[in-house]
């Protein structure tokens, strides 16, 4: 059975390395064929065997942003368009979803088998602090032909649920979900924060970041970001960073070995 991967690339944040290094990770540590689709309005840069989906301008867009701008998250919520019914008419099965701020490190196959039927993520951090039940966005697991809700909910009635979700993608994910009883964690050793799990305060200045044995999924959300880390962060008291040099392999050594120097 081949194994459903998507992105999505837009603006100018991150360059086409980022969806190829993806590409190479999750290549490399599934057990099953591949078909990898990458949602952007440039595509230029992209590993020839990366499907390429339009990025649409949706047609409630425009009450969505403004409730975006409210909630103070301009720019915010544009993978939902990757839940839009249909979006690739011959697509079969289960969707595992990627941000480009993420290094595969191990075994994906688990976190795709999951509990089937359900949409899968990873307990955000913070949220799970706060005792509060939210998913995280950096990795998450949807069937299209299941969970058609995540797009129409929010083209039915764009202002209400970005405000009801305080204009947070992964919030309005997660909890349409739950609401529905088809929401599933991801085990949390599975998919790790590098600034939490990795590299925590104060251990980060005593020794260079830590892989967690189980990690499958490093998470670099806030800074430092990747190309960060791997030379060494001193952006705060807090968010500092030894040279990290397993983070290399895993995200540029290995990709350059397997798609070539120039991509990436």
């Amino acid at each position: 059975m081949t194994v459903n991967i998507m992105c999505i690339k837009w603006g100018t944040l991150f360059g086409p390395e980022y969806v190829n290094r993806l590409y190479s990770g999750v290549r490399r540590h599934l057990s099953r064929p591949v078909r990898f689709l990458c949602m952007t309005e440039d595509a230029a840069g992209l590993h020839p065997d990366i499907e390429v989906l339009p990025l649409p301008v949706e047609p409630f867009a425009g009450p969505m942003g403004e409730a975006l701008k409210v909630a103070n998250r301009q720019g915010a919520m544009r993978k939902t368009s990757l839940f839009r019914p249909g979006l690739v008419p011959d697509l079969e099965g289960p969707v595992l979803g990627f941000d480009l701020d993420v290094v595969i490190t191990g075994g994906l196959d688990e976190i795709h088998d999951l509990a089937p039927g359900t949409v899968a993520m990873r307990h955000d951090w913070t949220e799970k602090r706060k005792g509060r039940p939210t998913g995280h966005g950096s990795v998450f697991r949807f069937d299209p032909a299941r969970h058609g809700f995540l797009y129409e909910d929010l083209a039915a009635n764009p202002y209400a649920e970005v405000e009801e979700a305080r204009g947070s993608e992964q919030r309005y994910t997660s909890h349409k979900a739950m609401d529905r009883g088809v929401f599933t964690y991801i085990p949390e050793p599975w998919v790790v924060s590098f600034k939490y799990d990795c590299n925590p305060f104060p251990m980060n200045y005593l020794r260079p970041p830590q892989l967690p044995e189980d990690a499958r999924v490093v998470c670099f959300h806030g800074h430092p970001k990747m190309d960060e880390a791997i030379e060494g962060y001193a952006g705060s008291v807090i968010r500092r960073s030894k040279p990290c040099g397993w983070l290399r392999e895993h995200w540029i050594d290995r990709a350059r070995a397997d798609l070539g120097g120039d991509l990436a």
